[in-house]
């Protein structure tokens, strides 16, 4: 297993201060999403930065390749719906807290 990244920005940045219904639940699908991942073994670890303007989020996670961590985070439903715009890295972490990543 490699390790990947993803990174996610709101497409539109008002979205934080003033999400609309249909963000909002798409938000709330979004995080069911990441538990599931971290219910499977998947998830390392996810979260965002916590400013209104220019804020981001990385979901570091598990996959064989490229294509199938393609296919993790195109399958996050806020991903799907174009609430967020992503970006796939590779990935590898090299020093964490004892128990972060599982091993």
């Amino acid at each position: 297993m490699s390790h990947w990244l993803y990174r996610i920005v709101p497409t539109r940045p008002e979205m934080v201060a003033d999400a609309t219904p249909d963000e909002q639940r798409v938000v709330g699908a979004h995080f069911d999403y990441l538990v599931q991942l971290k219910e499977r073994g998947i998830l390392i670890l996810a979260g965002r930065t916590q400013e209104t303007v220019g804020t981001f989020g990385l979901t570091i996670f598990e996959a064989d390749d490229e294509a199938a961590a393609r296919a993790v985070m195109d399958g996050d439903p806020a991903v799907a719906a174009g609430v967020f715009a992503a970006s796939l890295h590779p990935y590898a972490v090299a020093v964490a807290r004892e128990g972060l990543t599982g091993r």
